[in-house]
């Protein structure tokens, strides 16, 4: 357990011990950390973002990995072709 001060001087990104970044304003809740259609994807061929800095946000635990784990999957397995215990049950 640490402090939001304690966290802060261990790495300088989390401000007073902000683990989600960016700026809690609705355009950052729904395009962060970028405005772009994908915001999981990033320059490099297979690596995805799931930290809490990406769409929901770090309130919704989970929702962040689980977001980039299906935008990873959908780029390398066309929709529909994913095996069967890959595909999301809905």
């Amino acid at each position: 357990m640490r402090t939001a001060a304690a966290a802060e001087s261990e790495n300088p990104n989390l401000l007073g011990g902000d683990v989600n970044g960016g700026a809690a304003t609705l355009r950052q809740t729904a395009f962060r950390p970028v405005a772009r259609w994908n915001p999981y994807r990033t320059p490099l061929a297979g690596v995805y973002l799931c930290s809490a800095s990406t769409t929901p946000g770090g309130g919704v635990h989970g929702m962040c990995g689980v977001a980039a784990a299906e935008a990873a999957l959908k780029e390398r397995f066309e929709r529909g072709s994913a095996p069967a215990q890959l595909r999301r049950r809905r």
